[in-house]
């Protein structure tokens, strides 16, 4: 396995939630194809990618939230090449224009059956031409391009092979590959993963967003233990992505809020400690990669809450940070899986944020049980005979939650 590779292509900026993001760029797509602008547009969506695109609120798109207004907004900025980014450079111009085709229903949407968790499908039309675009399985990886029924060749770059997220992991291999490789080739991206997800979290606990978590975890705390720090910290950083703050995240996993989860609380332990730069990047790295591990079985969209998985590694990340055992990391990571594997996925928006702080938390406990050897016992529960099998049985569960992202969506869809 590829570790450095691995990581460039997922340790990417997006600047805002990820699932109205990739609307937004498929949408930009379809018009590029199209080469002139479409009188209609409609989007074929998976349950989970509507789910996450009801709530949350889309950057620079005037407050606005909701799949038509993800995918009419990318539709108009266009420039597709920008990919997570493709928001960036809305104008006030756009947002007017947003407005007005929003008010022209200029865009539909409909739910797509029978396919993966992560599937969009835009049609653009104009009076003579028709343009298709397929999003699947990664929110950047287009597989089918088509203009008037005509298949577009596969051979350009923007059309990549679907790829199942399933990687030849193991915990023991990223431990050994994170304390000891040459991680020069993946430097770039962890600086960016600091420097971008600290200012977010600067910027959630500076200004009002959603419901402030954030900030409500540092309220009366003169002196705020760590613990408080990390979990305000990251809830922060949340609290401002989900309400449409115009700040780029690097994520993991295809998400903001696990690139958020995973990072800013071993940035802030390694501020604390007085870590070298050295080792805070290594525990970066081993986080990301474990975070990516994990999530390999449970699947990059799921009725599974993947703040919980990123939350837990995240804190085994702050034990290799400060040199703990890998028995200690190992059963950290087990503890916490155990605690907190039953919370679920309601969408993208605000309450990603308590999500967070909760996940921390429950690790953080974890930790603590590790450190004191009062570990939950092989064979209880979830916990099987090694962290291995333990993570394959968390992902063999959440797949077995399909039915019940279709339950979550449907009551989400009565409000």
């Amino acid at each position: 396995m590829d570790y450095i590779s691995l990581l460039q292509s997922e340790m990417r900026p997006a600047f805002g939630c990820t699932e109205p993001i990739a609307l937004a760029y498929a949408a930009a797509k379809a018009v590029s194809v199209l080469d002139e602008f479409p009188n209609h547009i409609h989007a074929r969506c998976s349950a989970n990618i509507i789910k996450n695109v009801k709530s949350v609120v889309i950057p620079n798109s005037g407050g606005r939230k909701g799949l038509q207004a993800a995918t009419t907004l990318g539709a108009i900025v266009g420039h597709p090449e920008r990919e997570l980014e493709v928001l960036e450079s809305a104008t006030d111009e756009d947002r007017k224009w947003l407005g007005t085709l929003l008010d022209a229903n200029f865009c539909t949407v409909s739910l797509a059956e029978g396919v993966d968790n992560l599937y969009i499908e835009i049609t653009a039309e104009t009076d003579e031409h028709t343009a298709v675009v397929r999003i699947e399985n990664d929110h950047t990886n287009v597989t089918y391009v088509a203009v008037d029924g005509e298949i577009v060749s596969e051979t350009i770059n923007e059309i990549k092979k679907v790829a199942k997220t399933e990687y030849a992991m193991t915990f023991d291999s990223i431990y050994e590959f994170s304390k000891t490789a040459d991680i020069s080739g993946i430097i770039p991206q962890i600086k960016q993963q600091v420097e971008y997800n600290t200012a977010i979290s600067r910027e959630g606990l500076s200004n009002d967003y959603g419901s402030n978590i954030g900030q409500l975890l540092l309220l009366d705390e003169e002196n705020p233990s760590l613990e408080t720090k990390c979990k305000a910290r990251a809830a922060a950083g949340s609290d401002a992505r989900m309400s449409g703050c115009p700040l780029p995240v690097v994520i993991c996993s295809g998400s903001g809020n696990q690139g958020l989860t995973v990072s800013v609380p071993i940035i802030t332990t390694a501020e604390e400690l007085g870590k070298s730069d050295d080792e805070l990047y290594r525990a970066l790295v081993f986080a990301n990669l474990l975070t990516l591990y994990v999530k390999s079985g449970i699947g990059k969209l799921s009725a599974y809450c993947g703040v919980v998985s990123a939350g837990v590694v995240s804190v085994a990340g702050i034990a290799f940070l400060k040199g703990d055992s890998k028995d200690i990391i190992e059963n950290t990571l087990v503890n916490g899986l155990a605690s907190l594997s039953g919370i679920v996925c309601d969408g993208a928006k605000p309450s990603c944020a308590g999500k967070i702080a909760i996940s921390l938390d429950g690790a953080f406990m974890g930790y603590k049980q590790a450190r004191l050897n009062k570990n939950y016992q092989k064979g209880d529960g979830l916990v099987a005979y090694s962290v291995d099998e333990t993570i394959r049985s968390i992902g063999t569960v959440a797949q077995g939650m399909k039915e019940t992202d279709v339950v979550i969506l449907n009551e989400m869809l009565k409000h």
